[in-house]
Formats: C-alpha cells, sequence, structure tokens
C-alpha cells in the first residue's frame, strides 16, 4: 500500500508514514538538539530529543552512545560526555549518529545540528573570555575576520572541509591569541539522489508511459521546494523543469527506447541530484491480418478509370511499411511507411494490361506478412464498330442473299450488334465471346440506301460509319415466283388455274433456332407488321418494328421439304396485276390482303396419282382446298 503524501506550498511533498518509502528504505529517526550546538564546553549539558517523521516518538525508544545501548527509553535524555549518539524508534531505523564534543579548551568553534545541503550556516567562534576580534580558516587559509564570534556560511554542502578559528583577548600581559580545535560540519543529505520509474515498466508501442522522478525531503526540512526535469540520453523532455515529480508520455514508439533519467534539484538551485540511468525498451506489436481492399469493388471497373488499393491491418503498432503488388510482376507498384494501420495506393487511369490478380505486404520489422489475392477486372467499352458487306460492292441485285457484317475490334463481352437499314431497325444479334456478327438479308428493290451497326456492352453504344448499298433488278410490281421443293404435280396445277389466283394468308408455324436452313437470319413475327384493314400503303413494302428481344430465338420461315411426308411448304411472293388486268379484276382488290409474303401448305402429288389430276381437276381443287388445314384462304379471279 502507497504511502499518503502530505503536500505543503503545491510543491514536492514527502510522505508522513514513510517517507523513504518510495526506494524500499524504512524512515530514519532523527535527533534534536537544546541547544543546537554540537560542540560544547565541558561540563555544559545538552538535551537530546529523538523524532519520528516529524510526530513524537510512541513506545519505547533505544538510545546509543559509540554504538552502546543506553539504559533510558524516553523520548528525551542529556548527555555531557564526548561521542557519537543516535537513537531509534518502533517505525524507524536508527538515526544517522550525532558526533558530540565536551572541550575544556578556552576557544572552541561551534555548528548547529543539524545542517542539511544547501543551507545557511552560522559558525560561532565561542571563548570562555571575551574577545576582541576573531579569525576563521577553512582548510588552514584564512577566510574572514571579524570583531564579532559569529560567522555565516551560505549553501554548504556535505563535502566542505574543516574550519577553525583565532580570537585575540586581553590579559595581564597584554594581548592573548587563543586557537580553536579544528571542526568538521555535519551535513547531512538534503535528499537523497532520485530514482526513475516507468509504468507500464515494459510499454507496449503507441501507448502511453508515465515516468516518476522519486525522492524524498527530511521532515526538518518538508519546506523545501524541488523540480524536477526528464531526459532521454542527453535530450530534455516535456517542457524541462518542472515541480511534478511525473512526466506523462502519451505515445512511446519503439525509436523511443534507450537510456533514460531524472534530475531533482531545489528551486533555489543550490543542490541537484541525478538519478541512475534506467534502459526503457519499448515493445512492438507484429502486424497481422493483412486484407486488401479495391475501389470500385471487383467487376465495376471500367478502363480509363482510376483504381484504389486499400491496404489494412488488424493488429501492429509503430511505423508500417506497406506495398502493392500484380502478381507476375518483380517490382512493386510502389510503398509507403508511415505509423498507421492502413495506407492507400492510386493508380490512374487504368489499362487493358492493369488487369490481373493484386496482393499487398505490410511489415513492421517483424518481417513482412502478405494478404489474399484480389482479382482486379476491367471492363473495356466497345470500339467503333467496323461494317461490311459479302459479297463486297456497292451494287446487288434483287434477290441476292448479302450477309452484313459488324465487328467491335474493342469491348469487353458478351456485346450486342445492331443492324439498321437508313435508321430503322432491321434486328439485333448478341455476340457472347467476342469476333462480330453476321445478318444474312434476301435483298428487295426497298434495300436500296444507307446501311450501319450499333454495338452496345452495357458501357454506351458505338454506331458505325454509314455504307451506302444500290439494288437493281426487275421493278417490284413485277411477279417474281421463288419456290423451293414444289414437285411436278404442283407445277400442273397452277398451270391449269390460269383462270383464277389462290390468294392464301396464314401464320406459319415457328421452328426453333436462330438460322433457317439456308443460313438466313430468324426474324420474329414483329419484324413484318400486317398493314390496316383500311391502309392503301403499298403492301409490297415492308414495315419495320422495334427490335427484338436479341436473346429470343427467332422463328424461321423457309422452304421445307419434308422428305417422306406428303406435305410442302412453299414461299410464293405475289406481285400486283399491271393496271390492264386490274381494270376488268373483281370487286376485291388487294388492299384487302395480309402482307406480300405468303406461305401456303400443299398437298404433296404422288407419281401414282398424276394421271388423277390430270382427269379431273375440279377434284383436285377440292383436295388442294382440304390440304390447307387451319389456313384461311381466298379466291380471286384473274383475267388472261
Amino acid at each position: 500500500m502507497r504511502p499518503v503524501v502530505m503536500c505543503q506550498h503545491q510543491w514536492y511533498c514527502y510522505s508522513e508514514v514513510t517517507p523513504v518509502a518510495l526506494v524500499g528504505v524504512t524512515p530514519k529517526a532523527f535527533l534534536l538538539l537544546n541547544p543546537p550546538w554540537s560542540t560544547n564546553f565541558k561540563n555544559d549539558r545538552v538535551t537530546l530529543t529523538c523524532r519520528d517523521s516529524l510526530s513524537p516518538a510512541q513506545g519505547d525508544i533505544s538510545w546509543y552512545h559509540d554504538d552502546h545501548l543506553l539504559d533510558n527509553k524516553s523520548e528525551e535524555i542529556q548527555i555531557h560526555k564526548t561521542g557519537y549518539y543516535k537513537c531509534k524508534t518502533r517505525r524507524s531505523s536508527p538515526s544517522d549518529p550525532v558526533h558530540m564534543d565536551f572541550l575544556s579548551d578556552r576557544l572552541i568553534i561551534q555548528a548547529p545540528h543539524p545542517v542539511f545541503e544547501g543551507d545557511d550556516v552560522v559558525l560561532r567562534c565561542q571563548g570562555k573570555e571575551a574577545t576582541i576580534e576573531t579569525v576563521l580558516y577553512k582548510n588552514k587559509k584564512e577566510i574572514r575576520k571579524s570583531y564579532i564570534p559569529n560567522f555565516t556560511l551560505n549553501s554548504v554542502s556535505r563535502d566542505n572541509g574543516k574550519y577553525h578559528c583565532t580570537a585575540s583577548r586581553n590579559s595581564f600581559w597584554g594581548i592573548k591569541r587563543d586557537i580553536s580545535k579544528p571542526l568538521t560540519i555535519q551535513v547531512q543529505e538534503l535528499f537523497p539522489p532520485p530514482v526513475l520509474t516507468a509504468r507500464p515498466s515494459q510499454p507496449i508501442e503507441g501507448r502511453p508511459v508515465t515516468l516518476k522522478c522519486e525522492t524524498w525531503l527530511p521532515p526538518q526540512r518538508s519546506y523545501i521546494q524541488l523540480q524536477f526535469c526528464f531526459f532521454r540520453e542527453e535530450q530534455a523532455l516535456g517542457s524541462g523543469w518542472s515541480s511534478s515529480p511525473e512526466l506523462n508520455l502519451p505515445t512511446m514508439w519503439s525509436e523511443d527506447s534507450g537510456s533514460y533519467w531524472c534530475q531533482a534539484e531545489t528551486v533555489t538551485h543550490h543542490v541537484r541530484k541525478r538519478s541512475l540511468r534506467s534502459q526503457i525498451h519499448v515493445q512492438r506489436v507484429p502486424v497481422s491480418d493483412v486484407n486488401l481492399e479495391i475501389r470500385p469493388p471487383e467487376g465495376q471497373l471500367i478502363e480509363g478509370e482510376n483504381l484504389l488499393l486499400i491496404c489494412s491491418v488488424a493488429k501492429g503498432t509503430g511505423t508500417v511499411t506497406f506495398s502493392w503488388h500484380r502478381e507476375g510482376t518483380v517490382r512493386s507498384l510502389g510503398t509507403k511507411t508511415q505509423r498507421s494501420l492502413s495506407a492507400e495506393l492510386q493508380i490512374l487511369t487504368v489499362k487493358e494490361h492493369d488487369a490481373g490478380r493484386y496482393y499487398c505486404a505490410a511489415d513492421n520489422i517483424h518481417g513482412p506478412i502478405l494478404s489474399k489475392l484480389i482479382k482486379v477486372t476491367l471492363r473495356i467499352p466497345v470500339s467503333h464498330p467496323v461494317f461490311t458487306f459479302h459479297p463486297a460492292g456497292a451494287q446487288a441485285m434483287v434477290g441476292d442473299v448479302l450477309e452484313l457484317r459488324c465487328e467491335a475490334q474493342r469491348g469487353s463481352p458478351p456485346i450486342l450488334y445492331w443492324f439498321y437499314h437508313k435508321n430503322v431497325t432491321l434486328g439485333s444479334i448478341s455476340d457472347p465471346f467476342g469476333g462480330g456478327a453476321s445478318f444474312n438479308l434476301t435483298l428487295m428493290a426497298e434495300h436500296s440506301g444507307n446501311f450501319s451497326c450499333g454495338a452496345d456492352n452495357g458501357l454506351g453504344v458505338q454506331r458505325s460509319e454509314m455504307v451506302t448499298l444500290s439494288v437493281t433488278g426487275p421493278s417490284s410490281n413485277k411477279i417474281t415466283l421463288i419456290t423451293k421443293g414444289v414437285t411436278a404435280g404442283l407445277l400442273s396445277i397452277l398451270g391449269l388455274a390460269a383462270t383464277a389466283a389462290l390468294v392464301c394468308y396464314f401464320r406459319t408455324q415457328r421452328n426453333s433456332g436462330g438460322l433457317s436452313t439456308t443460313g438466313t437470319p430468324s426474324y420474329s413475327s414483329k419484324e413484318f407488321k400486317e398493314p390496316s384493314r383500311t391502309s392503301h400503303t403499298d403492301p409490297q413494302e415492308p414495315t419495320y418494328s422495334e427490335p427484338p428481344d436479341p436473346m429470343e430465338q427467332q422463328p424461321v420461315y423457309s422452304n421445307v421439304d419434308l422428305g417422306e411426308s406428303n406435305l410442302v411448304y412453299s414461299q410464293i411472293c405475289s406481285i400486283q396485276d399491271t393496271k390492264e388486268n386490274s381494270a376488268n379484276s373483281p370487286k376485291k382488290h388487294w388492299e384487302d390482303k395480309e402482307p406480300a409474303v405468303i406461305y401456303s401448305e400443299l398437298k404433296k402429288a404422288h407419281l401414282d396419282d398424276s394421271a388423277g389430276l390430270a382427269i379431273n381437276q375440279d377434284r383436285d381443287l377440292e383436295d388442294a382446298a382440304e390440304n390447307y388445314e387451319n389456313v384461311p384462304c381466298a379466291l380471286s379471279a384473274i383475267d388472261h
């Protein structure tokens, strides 16, 4: 249990209970003299009082004369013999011995007791008879003359030499000169050399430490004011001298390890003492749990943006060196040394080659600790795509199948390609892996004009330059019939039906898959709108709608030979009559019909049925009508 400290004058104080317990020593008793002189004439009597920390001694007192125990237990004793005296109480260690002289000389020099370092001392040159002049000597050298017997010495030290005095007096035979015996002033220590302590004794880096400069004043000099100063090596700490015996260092680092010591002195600067040096080693906590974080988060970095790499540690003290690395490279991307648990590195305007796996390292002298690998991916915006034809050339014929090609040289897949004719969307194709996309188009005269394409991977649409195509061939008001897989029997039926044309329309069944058997890209039913029944627009001009969802598989409209089946799908392109024929047409006009491209389901004629078809054409027409299952048809007479 630490002693209660009694303070006076708001300066350093002594412990009322155990003034020397701070350094592990039992407090001493001390002697008071009355009269206060340690040297006296023979037959003089001096009273000694034993005290314990400024309080009256309690219980039995032990007295010693030249280390012999006296038979006296009282607080005070009266002495008249020369020798060393000391005392002891129950709660103290023995006092410092006091040498008492009782001399039969005619002249003595007297010093008071007690005397402490830094005290001003009055020496008295005392004779049995009156003197007329006295002279004071120190170490046999005259230092002062006086007509009075008293001499004042300022701020005495413990090693101050020997003093004696001479005195002149009148006698029957004239002036006589007497000499005293030498006197050594018994100067006691004002306070012991301080002891420096650190709390905690083994500080951890980054945490505070309290230094304490511990000493004490004797009870007889408790009013003395002390001040303190702390040092690391030879450099003063804090603000220098202070009245507080403690110094708080808010943060200690490993480089603060070293030799520490302190000084204590009186405010008058008469007494100054320093402690022994104490080695303080500041312990460092190694780094642990190194982590790398990237911003923007993984998968959201776009080429041209800035990449921020944040390296952090969960634990670690002192100066930490952070470094950043990309897998596969020898040199680090950068290093930072600072007193913190995290650091940042910014990579400006990242390029495609900056993609890869990254990690960081942290080291605070105990060796580098690595983080886990973090993958950094970049999304690259598409470049302006290149639009081409195949076969190449600025001119093409009606009926040609033209391959439209669109390709972006750069860009993160998947890429969605759009094809445009006169800024109207023809369709779209998704490219999941890169490499471009193609679109097949059967040309009509209306397809003359500007073609272009666009590319988009979610980071912005890029358009190609426009390419102009001129389509030549028969006019759109000529009748062109394109068939595939039509048997000879079907051709015979069409030849015999010179007086009537079978105009049919229906919505064909949808085949799954993106391309037809001819390699033509798929179209949805939305790509070709049905004109309104009241519309008077040219039914041969296609109307384009919004592009379909690129991921949706498109239906296929194609000429399909079913092989062994008796069904044939045929594509029929109908073209309006000339003006001469239209004048003789019946009342029902073509404006009521559906799209210009008509698909019909026909029954396939077997070889053994050809004779029957030639004999009875009317019955064949009825059979043909039966084969158009679920297909609404309309007959329109055509004059020849």
